[in-house]
């Protein structure tokens, strides 16, 4: 039975000339889902529909010249002689984080300039924001990368994976732990405690999931980052380690702020 199943393609459809990536697909369908979410709650906010999705559609530009360029940046020396594979991003290589740093930079600039309360916006994109993330995750799912370490088959047999997900994740004679899928289900569960949040706590202030979401994401990928074989470098310090340790100081300390607000 395990010798019948092969490494799922990279590509999902073509037309004609054009290969459609089952990366590019699935990071497109989690960004539209996410944009679901930040519409409804904007719009239950009081937001125009028209500043959502301008907001969304410069969010995701910069997100996604936020996420290559932080990759590329942290593998200058391979890009440097292979300048050519920096638009190829149907090969892998967007880091979560640049994008998370190039959307927040978006909403800050974007509310500044229509004069929108900012930390409302932020609130309102961040349960979508971890969707998005979530359904990204199965897109490094695909191309077999994001990884952790070299595990037995006997292991993932213990987590009750499917056989697909588990020949999946056997590649070049080897089976891996599937770090995507720890942090996928990691965001699924802040997602939905996020949206319980805001359904039963009335007198939420605003910053408040825009705090849950530094920390929660934060915390989460801390801990599958120290698992994974191929993360980005300062020296001896995995950089994702290191931006995941700003963003829980940060998360408090804007849940810090947001309750003195309250207070005074």
């Amino acid at each position: 039975m395990i010798g019948l199943f092969l490494a799922i393609s990279r590509v999902a459809f073509e037309i004609g000339p054009l290969k459609v990536h089952w990366y590019g697909l699935i990071i497109g369908v989690g960004m539209w889902l996410g944009y679901f979410i930040f519409k409804r709650e904007g719009l239950r906010r009081g937001f125009l529909s028209e500043h959502l999705f301008d907001l969304f559609f410069w969010t995701m530009v910069n997100g996604l010249i936020g996420a290559r360029l932080y990759y590329v940046l942290f593998n200058l020396d391979f890009f440097l002689q292979n300048w050519w594979e920096i638009p190829a991003i149907w090969h892998g290589g967007m880091a979560i984080y640049g994008g998370v740093i190039g959307g927040i930079l978006t909403v800050y600039y974007y509310s500044r300039h229509y004069h929108l309360p900012h930390l409302e916006l932020a609130d309102c994109a961040a349960p979508g924001l971890m969707l998005a993330q979530a359904i990204g995750r199965w897109g490094n799912f695909i191309n077999q990368e994001a990884h952790g370490q070299v595990v037995t088959r006997q292991f993932l047999e213990s987590l009750h994976l499917p056989e697909w997900l588990i020949q999946q994740m056997h590649i070049q004679g080897q089976y891996y732990q599937p770090t995507f899928l720890y942090e996928s289900v990691w965001n699924v569960i802040g997602v939905s405690l996020m949206l319980m949040l805001r359904r039963y706590w009335k007198s939420l202030r605003a910053g408040t999931l825009t705090s849950f979401y530094l920390i929660w994401y934060g915390l989460g990928r801390f801990w599958i980052e120290g698992m994974r074989t191929d993360s980005l470098y300062l020296g001896p310090i995995r950089i994702s380690q290191l931006v995941s340790l700003v963003a829980i100081v940060s998360g408090i300390g804007l849940l810090s702020y947001v309750n003195r607000q309250k207070q005074s």
